[in-house]
């Protein structure tokens, strides 16, 4: 019986179990308090530095506060002077602007009063009377410049920069007036002899003109007395017109017998008429050949420009054989764009077939 009731008691004694319980619990509370406390440490110097920068940066801001109410009072104060400063050049652009009024003025009352001498003194005196008086303004405003040079030592140099810059902007206005006035007078000269030249030149080429029709006239008769009265040899206007029969077989840019006797006659005429021409005229026979509007297109001629070239050159070569400078002959095809004749007729067709001599300038 006690045996059973001392085993009963050492199987209820569970305090030893309940303080190692507690001892473990305050430990982990200990250890957490403990980490508490140095994060809580860690966190108070972190903030510590935080508040620390945040001063450092609230005197930056105060310092840049200042700096930019500094900066603005400076500006302003420099925009102040600059709005005077403009002020003062828009006066003086002005004052500039009717100086230039009044010295049109002058020129306009100088220009009117040319025909009298005593007219030109008078104006002459008034001019100077208002140049004394721009010279006595300006003397003023020298003394206003002069008075204002008493402020402050920077005001005054830049008023003294400003007064520079204006006598500057006044030597250049005179000159470019002096350049002016200059140009004026030198393309006045210049436009009157232009129009002397031009009526001069104008008059020589109508003179020259003018000989060379006479030669020109002389020529064709002359020609015409050589050549007779033949069928397909005609003059109109300024032309002598040859029918390409009396020169050419169809189709062909070869001289017959019958044109080279016509050409001869027309190479001693103008041997003849040559040596009378003046050498400073510069003359020139041209030979302009002429088909109707029927198409060709063999080997030798593949279109009627072939034709017409062909045939005008051969009267060229003809005349340099003859003796006739070759400088004084040209040579042109026309095919069949330029006829006398517009009719779609044989007769038309005739007509447009032809052979043009022109004695003309060059």
């Amino acid at each position: 019986m006690l045996e059973d009731t001392r085993r009963r008691r050492r199987g209820l004694n569970i305090w030893p179990g309940y303080v190692d319980a507690l001892a473990t619990l305050l430990l982990l509370f200990v250890f957490v308090l403990s980490l508490f406390m140095v994060a809580q440490y860690v966190l108070s110097d972190a903030l510590s530095g935080r508040e620390a920068a945040l001063a450092r940066l609230q005197a930056d801001i105060d310092a840049l506060t200042e700096i930019i109410a500094l900066e603005r009072e400076e500006r302003a104060g420099v925009e102040e002077e600059l709005a005077e400063l403009e002020a003062r050049l828009v006066a003086t652009l002005a004052e500039r602007d009717q100086a230039r009024a009044r010295v049109s003025t002058l020129e306009a009352q100088q220009a009117a009063l040319e025909d009298s001498l005593a007219d030109q003194e008078e104006a002459l005196d008034e001019a100077a009377a208002r140049r004394a008086e721009l010279r006595d303004r300006l003397a003023g405003r020298e003394a206003d410049l002069a008075r204002e040079r008493a402020l402050t030592d920077e005001q005054a140099a830049r008023i003294d920069r400003l007064h520079r810059q204006i006598i500057a902007l006044r030597e250049q206005l005179t000159a470019l007036s002096e350049a002016l006035d200059l140009s004026e007078a030198t393309a006045a000269a210049q436009r009157a002899e232009i129009r002397d030249l031009g009526q001069r030149l104008n008059l020589a080429l109508a003179e020259r003109v003018q000989e060379l029709a006479r030669y020109r006239s002389e020529f064709f008769g002359r020609l015409r007395e050589v050549l007779g009265d033949h069928p397909d040899i005609r003059i109109e206007g300024d032309r002598f017109l040859f029918q390409s029969e009396l020169l050419f077989a169809t189709a062909s840019a070869d001289l017959g017998g019958e044109g080279r006797e016509q050409l001869e006659g027309l190479a001693t005429t103008l041997h003849e008429l040559r040596g009378r021409i003046p050498d400073d005229l510069d003359w020139v026979l041209q030979v302009e050949g002429h088909t109707d509007r029927r198409p060709i297109r063999t080997a030798e001629f593949p279109s009627n420009w072939e034709l017409s070239t062909a045939r005008a050159q051969t009267i060229v070569r003809y005349l340099m054989d003859q003796g006739i400078p070759p400088e004084r002959l040209a040579a042109a095809g026309f095919a069949e764009y330029h006829p006398v004749d517009d009719r779609d007729t044989p007769e038309a067709w005739a007509r447009n077939r032809r052979i043009e001599l022109r004695l003309t300038n060059r």
